[in-house]
């Protein structure tokens, strides 16, 4: 197993954003085989595909290029004129191949890994240039799996050419029957092939290099345990943190909620226990809501805010304790309870006309029905 620098074993898997982070680094599985291999063969192939007419088209270019004129002779410019012709043409006829070459070249380079562009890859550092660095690379695994396929591409080369020479031993020294003409045209032919064969054996490399690659990157982005922990203690916070920061969130929607207790138009409680705030405001409101709600101390907070701003206060144990538990902040009451708020809040709307205009002093309600469902010990 791999291990860190502290000598940690590395057994966790790479996270998302451990495999993010390493991206952005430019850390990403790449194969010089199977970029070298893609480019060789496709640009020997294309070369045998189209070696005809680009054969055809050079021929024509010396042809014209060459054939000078008397009055060419004698013109100082001429030869340069010839010069430029000859090459912008060759060039025109090669652009195909050169376009082939580079989409090649580029898409090989992200098949494995994908795209990924780094800056931060880009920018010079001096630790690439310590000695002592690099002579680790060289002896690491990768070092020597690199001198490993090194050698097996040249054996691999090596027995093939000799198989291909002794295969076409033949047809070589028959070359020298054919006259020029021939020959060269059946010699090209034989080393378009040869070397289109030859460059196949660079797929076996691929094969194996690609696998190996893979392998190489996920063991370098492995993780120990305590580096699982870290990451996770940066991404979500401490757990001490955290915890401060649900407290403070909490003591903020509490002042939020209090602030609400003096715009209530009641106060039910258990009664020490429990407390609710109820507003309603018919012309506003198809429901009556709950501003405010808490037990132990949150609820006496509540019943003295209420007292400092002449919020009344109703004692129903029941009714309290079943609009606690169902109801939540800033939201109407459920319908199954109208019946028991309606008789609360008539209650306090001649309360409250009992202290501006006086009369008699109104009943409080001795019963507020609850639905079984909805009752709370």
């Amino acid at each position: 197993m791999a291990e860190n620098e502290d000598g940690q074993e590395k057994s966790q898997e790479p996270t998302g954003k451990k495999i993010e982070d390493a991206r952005k680094k430019g850390q990403v599985a790449r194969s010089r085989e199977l970029n070298t291999m893609a480019i060789t063969m496709v640009g020997l192939g294309t070369i045998i595909v189209m070696g005809p007419r680009l054969t055809d088209g050079l021929n024509t270019v010396f042809v014209e290029q060459f054939s000078l004129t008397r009055a060419d002779m004698f013109d100082p410019n001429a030869m340069l004129a010839h010069l430029t012709k000859a090459v912008g043409d060759a060039l025109f006829m090669l652009m195909p191949y050169f376009a082939i070459m580079i989409v090649v070249a580029i898409l090989s380079s992200v098949a494995l890994g994908g795209f990924n562009v780094s800056l931060e890859a880009m920018q010079p550092k001096l630790s690439k240039m310590n000695p002592v660095k690099g002579l680790k690379r060289v002896f690491s695994a990768k070092g020597l799996m690199e001198l490993l396929k090194s050698i097996a591409k040249f054996a691999l080369v090596a027995v093939a050419t000799a198989s291909l020479l002794n295969a076409w031993s033949g047809d070589l020294l028959g070359l020298g029957q054919l006259n020029v003409e021939q020959a060269l045209l059946q010699g090209m032919t034989m080393v378009g092939w040869a070397s289109l064969m030859l460059s196949s054996t660079l797929i076996l490399m691929a094969l194996i290099d690609v696998p190996f690659q893979l392998w190489q990157h996920k063991k370098e982005l492995k993780m120990t345990q305590q580096e699982v922990r870290d990451e996770l203690k940066q991404t979500e916070g401490k757990p001490e943190v955290k915890g401060r920061i649900r407290q403070m969130q909490r003591e903020i929607a509490q002042r939020r909620m209090m602030e609400e207790v003096p715009k209530a138009d009641v106060i039910v409680t258990n009664p020490t226990h429990y407390a609710v705030a109820l507003r309603y405001d018919p012309d506003k409101m198809n429901a009556p809501l709950l501003v405010a709600k808490g037990k132990d101390l949150v609820a006496a907070n509540i019943r003295k805010v209420a007292d400092a701003h002449q919020v009344p206060l109703v004692e129903a144990p029941m009714l309290a304790r079943s609009i606690y538990f169902n109801t939540e902040l800033q939201q109407p009451i459920p319908a199954a309870l109208f019946l028991s708020v309606a008789q609360l809040l008539a209650y306090v709307f001649q309360l409250r006309a009992y202290k501006e205009e006086g009369g008699d002093i109104p009943t409080p309600p001795q019963d507020y029905p609850v639905p079984q469902e909805y009752q709370h010990d």
